[in-house]
C-alpha cells in the first residue's frame, strides 16, 4: 500500500484535487437544497395533528403574520380599503389558508392599543421544505410598502425561514474568520509555511468533498441547514487534528534519523493507525445523533458521519502522498523561526514535567480536578430545556421585530393558538359544544372557536356562522384554543391542560407550543437509547486499540466528566444569564435541547479522539518498555504537544460559531471550545496520568480468553523486526 502511494503520489493528488473541485461545484447548490427548522418530532402527537389538519381540513396552524402599520389610523377609509385588499390577495395566494385580519373579521385583539397597527394572520400549507420556500416568496411579495401601509412579515414559519438564511450567512462568515486564524496558528505550531499549509490543504479537500456528498444526500432525503454548519466546522477541525498527528509524527521520525520514505511508512503504521481508530470513535459518537427524531439533529448526524469518514480518508491518502513528494522539504520556507519552540529532548519539556508532577501526587490532584469538574457541572441540575424562539434571532430580523411588537402593543395571540383535532366523524354537535365549553374554562384561555361557535369562560360567545364551517369536515372536527398570553410557560401549561381535559373521543393536540414541547420530550426520551448504542461499541473499539478492558472504561468516564462541566457552565451563562452581556449573547431563560445533544455527539467524540491519540502512543510505549510509569510519561511527553495544538486549533475553528447572530448557535461557539479545552488540559493533562498512576499495571488488565483472541486476530501488530530502520529508536529507553 505504502509503495503504491509512493509511486503514484502525483496521481493520487490529481484524483483528489479533481474530485474536490467536482464535489465542491456540486456542493455550491447545497444551501438551495437544505431546509430551515427541522426541530419537530415528525411522529409526535402535534405532528399528527398538523398532518390531519392539513389533509382533512386543508388548514394549517397560524404560522404567518403580517404586521400592518399606517401613519394615521387602522380605521381610516383609505387604510381599511388597502388592508382589506391586502388580506384578499393573501387569501387568494396558493398554499395559504385560514386568513383572518382586523379589517375583515373586526376582531379587536388584532388592533394595536394606539390604533396605528393591525394584524393579518394566516397559515401556510405544506411540508417543512415546501413551507420554507413558500414563506420566502410570500415575504418578498407582501413585505414592504403597499400604498399607505408598511408591512412586515413574521410568525413561526418566517422565524424558521430567517434562521436558515442566517445559518447560511454564518457559514460563510465562520469560514472567512477560521481560515486566516488557523493559518497563523499553524505557522506558530510548525514554524514553516510548507508544513503549515498541509493541514489546510487537507481541510479544504475534506470540506469540498463533504459538501458534495451532502448535496447528493439532500437529493435523496430531507436535510436541515444545520448539516452545513457541522460539515464545515467539524470538517476543518478533524482534518487539522489528523494532519497534526501525522505531520508531527513524520517530522519526529525525520529528526530521529529516518529517511523520508521510511519515515512515511513508520508514521502511517503508527499515527495512521491512530487516525483510523480516532475516526471510528468519532463516527460512533456522531452516529448517536441519528437516533433523535428532529431532522435538525439527524442532519447533524449525517453530516458528522460523512465528514469524519472523508477527513480520515483524505488524511490517510492525500497527506502521505504529499509527504512522499516533499521529503525533507517539509521544513522549507521557514517563517518566524524564533517563535517555533525547539523540540524538547527526551525527558524534558512541559508535558514531561507536568506528567511527572501529577504522577507524584495522583490522589490530591485527581480529587481536586474531579471536584472542580463536578462543581462546574452543578448548574446543569437546574437545566430548563426549550427550543429557540424569536429571541434567539438578531434584533434586525423581521420575525423578531413583529413578535416583540405584538407582545408590546397587542393582546392578540391568534398566532399562538393551540389546535385540538377530533378525527372521529361520530362526534356529535352536542359533544363538540360541551368539549369547547370545558376548554374555554381553562386558565389563560381567552377564546375557543369551533364549528358550533365561539366560547369564552364556559359560555357561548358567538353563534356559529359561515366562518365557523372551516372547523368541520365530513368525518372530523377541530377546535382553536386562543390563549390570553404569549409567554412560553403559559402556552406550555395550556397545552398540557388541553391534553388533560377529557373529550369523550380521541383527540390530537397541536400548535407551536405543543410542537416544541413534543420535540423536547422526544429528545429526552431518545437519549438513553442513543447512549445504550454508542457506549458499548465505543468500549469495544477502545479495547481493540488499547488491548485493555480497563482503559476504555477510564476514557469514557473521563470524557463524561469534561462534558458534565461544560454543560454546567453553559447553563450558568446562557440560561441563568451570567456573563451573557459580556459575551454579547442573549439569555432566554432556557437552553435548547440541541445543545446537550450536539455536544454529547461532537464534543464527546472529540474528547475520546484526543484520548485515542494519547492512549495509542502510551500503548506503543508500554509494548516497548513494559513499564506503566514509563509508558504514561513518554506517551504524554511525545503526544501531549500534538493534543495541545489540536485543541487550540479546533477551538479556534469552533469559535466561528460566535460570529453567528443566532444566540442558540453562539452557545456552540462557547460550548464546543470549552469542552475541547477542558478535555485537553484538565482531563488529559491531570486526570488521565493521575488515574493511570493509581491503577498501575491494572491499566493493562486483559482476561486470558480475550488476550488469546486478540493475539490470534493479529490486530496488535508486531514490533519492528531486528535490522528494521528505526528499530533502535523504537527500543531506546525513555529518561525519566
Amino acid at each position: 500500500m505504502f509503495e503504491l502511494t509512493r509511486r503514484r503520489s502525483r496521481w493520487i493528488l490529481g484524483v483528489f484535487v479533481v474530485l474536490a473541485l467536482a464535489m465542491g461545484s456540486l456542493g455550491a447548490t447545497l444551501f438551495d437544497q437544505v431546509q430551515g427548522g427541522g426541530y419537530i418530532d415528525p411522529d409526535s402527537e402535534s405532528s399528527r395533528a398538523a398532518a390531519l389538519l392539513r389533509d382533512t381540513f386543508d388548514q394549517a396552524s397560524p404560522n404567518l403574520v403580517l404586521l400592518v402599520q399606517t401613519q394615521t389610523s387602522v380605521d381610516d377609509d383609505a387604510t381599511a380599503i388597502a388592508a382589506a385588499q391586502l388580506a384578499a390577495e393573501l387569501t387568494s395566494a396558493s398554499d395559504v389558508t385560514n386568513v383572518t385580519s382586523y379589517w375583515t373579521d373586526k376582531t379587536p385583539a388584532l388592533r394595536s392599543a394606539d390604533g396605528t397597527k393591525g394584524l393579518i394572520v394566516a397559515g401556510v400549507l405544506g411540508e417543512a421544505a415546501e413551507t420554507d420556500k413558500r414563506v420566502g416568496e410570500l415575504a418578498e411579495r407582501f413585505g414592504g410598502t403597499h400604498g399607505p401601509l408598511e408591512v412586515r412579515v413574521g410568525g413561526y414559519a418566517m422565524l424558521l425561514h430567517e434562521t436558515a438564511q442566517e445559518s447560511q450567512k454564518d457559514i460563510l462568515l465562520g469560514e472567512s474568520i477560521a481560515f486566516p486564524i488557523m493559518l497563523v496558528a499553524l505557522l506558530l505550531v510548525f514554524g514553516g509555511l510548507v508544513a503549515a499549509s498541509l493541514p489546510l490543504a487537507v481541510a479544504v479537500i475534506t470540506v469540498m468533498i463533504t459538501v458534495g456528498v451532502l448535496c447528493l444526500i439532500a437529493s435523496i432525503t430531507d436535510l436541515a441547514a444545520t448539516a452545513t454548519t457541522v460539515a464545515t466546522l467539524l470538517g476543518l477541525g478533524l482534518a487539522i487534528d489528523y494532519s497534526l498527528l501525522i505531520v508531527g509524527r513524520y517530522r519526529d521520525e525525520l529528526i530521529a534519523g529516518q529517511q523520508p520514505a521510511a519515515a512515511v511508512v513508520v508514521t502511517m503504521r503508527s499515527a495512521g493507525r491512530t487516525v483510523v481508530y480516532s475516526a471510528v470513535t468519532v463516527a460512533i459518537a456522531l452516529s448517536g445523533l441519528l437516533f433523535f427524531p428532529p431532522l435538525a439533529v439527524r442532519s447533524m448526524g449525517y453530516a458528522g458521519l460523512v465528514v469524519t469518514v472523508v477527513a480520515a480518508v483524505v488524511a490517510l491518502t492525500v497527506l502521505p502522498a504529499m509527504l512522499f513528494l516533499l521529503g525533507t522539504r517539509i521544513d522549507s520556507a521557514q517563517l518566524w523561526w524564533f517563535l517555533r519552540a525547539a523540540r524538547p529532548a527526551p525527558g524534558e519539556g512541559a508535558w514531561h514535567r507536568l506528567t511527572r508532577f501529577v504522577m507524584m501526587r495522583p490522589v490530591p490532584i485527581g480529587l481536586a480536578v474531579t471536584a472542580l469538574l463536578l462543581v462546574l457541572g452543578v448548574p446543569f441540575l437546574g437545566v430548563n430545556l426549550g427550543f429557540p424562539d424569536e429571541r434567539s434571532l438578531p434584533e434586525s430580523m423581521n420575525s423578531r421585530q413583529v413578535s416583540e411588537t405584538i407582545q408590546r402593543e397587542f393582546i392578540a395571540t391568534e398566532q399562538h393558538a393551540i389546535v385540538a383535532v377530533l378525527p372521529e366523524s361520530a362526534y356529535s354537535a352536542a359533544g363538540l359544544d360541551a368539549y369547547a365549553r370545558k376548554l374555554s374554562e381553562l386558565e389563560n384561555v381567552r377564546r375557543v372557536d369551533t364549528a358550533t361557535g365561539g366560547y369564552s369562560q364556559g359560555g357561548l360567545l358567538a353563534v356559529p356562522t359561515a366562518a365557523h364551517d372551516r372547523f368541520r369536515s365530513v368525518n372530523a372536527a377541530y377546535l382553536s384554543v386562543v390563549p390570553d398570553s404569549t409567554a412560553p410557560a403559559v402556552l406550555e401549561r395550556i397545552a398540557r391542560d388541553v391534553r388533560a381535559t377529557p373529550a369523550g373521543t380521541p383527540v390530537l393536540v397541536g400548535g407551536v407550543a405543543t410542537v416544541n414541547a413534543d420535540a423536547t420530550d422526544s429528545v429526552i426520551s431518545t437519549l438513553p437509547y442513543a447512549l445504550a448504542f454508542i457506549v458499548p461499541i465505543m468500549l469495544v473499539v477502545l479495547f481493540l486499540l488499547t488491548g485493555s478492558v480497563v482503559l476504555p472504561l477510564l476514557a469514557v468516564v473521563l470524557s463524561a466528566l469534561s462534558l458534565i462541566a461544560t454543560f454546567g457552565v453553559l447553563v450558568w451563562i446562557f440560561q441563568d444569564g451570567h456573563l451573557a452581556g459580556l459575551l454579547g449573547v442573549a439569555s432566554t431563560g432556557d437552553l435548547s435541547p440541541m445543545v446537550p445533544i450536539v455536544l454529547y455527539g461532537v464534543a464527546f467524540g472529540l474528547a475520546i479522539d484526543y484520548q485515542v491519540f494519547l492512549l495509542a502512543r502510551i500503548r506503543e510505549e508500554y509494548r516497548r518498555t513494559r513499564s506503566n510509569a514509563l509508558a504514561v510519561t513518554s506517551g504524554l511527553e511525545r503526544t501531549g504537544r500534538i493534543v495541545t495544538a489540536a485543541a487550540v486549533l479546533i477551538s479556534l475553528v469552533f469559535l466561528g460559531f460566535l460570529a453567528s447572530d443566532l444566540s442558540f448557535m453562539a452557545v456552540f461557539g462557547i460550548g464546543l471550545p470549552l469542552a475541547v479545552v477542558v478535555d485537553a488540559t484538565l482531563v488529559c493533562g491531570f486526570l488521565l496520568p493521575a488515574a493511570m498512576e493509581l491503577l498501575g499495571d491494572w491499566n493493562w488488565y486483559l482476561p486470558h480468553p480475550l488476550r488469546a483472541l486478540r493475539e490470534r486476530s493479529g490486530i496488535e501488530g508486531r514490533l519492528p523486526a531486528p535490522g528494521t530502520p528505526g528499530r533502535e529508536d523504537w527500543l531506546q529507553p525513555v529518561r525519566l
